[in-house]
């Protein structure tokens, strides 16, 4: 079955940069739209960047010109750079590959950006 596994969180300075990255196994990787969310305390999640099997990509208006998302078909990854990075950014991030009806999600990463 689909199963995605997120790394790269961890603690990062105000201004700093970041890189998580999505591992994608046991399906068919080019066919699945893969989304970057996140969730702070207390806070709904929200879609922080996706990208699509063709490479079309959708990005929060939070994050434009900060944060790129990528995705390398090759190895069945899905990154997201982070930069310039605000305390605001302090999540828990997860990443969810949909396709059709079908979607599955990441067990998540933290995130924490320190001011």
């Amino acid at each position: 079955q689909v199963q995605l596994v997120e790394s790269g969180g961890g603690l990062v300075q105000a201004g700093g940069s970041l890189r998580l990255s999505c591992a994608f196994s046991g399906g068919t990787f080019s066919i699945y739209k893969i989304g970057w969310y996140r969730q702070a305390p207390g806070k709904q999640r929200e879609l922080v960047a996706d990208i699509s099997g063709s490479g079309r990509i959708n990005y929060a208006d939070s994050v434009k010109g900060r944060f790129t998302i990528s995705r390398d078909n090759a190895k069945n990854t899905v990154d997201l750079q982070m930069s310039s990075l605000k305390s605001e950014d302090t999540a828990i991030y997860s990443c969810n590959a949909q396709a059709f009806t079908f979607g599955v999600w990441g067990q998540g990463t933290q995130v924490t950006v320190s001011s």
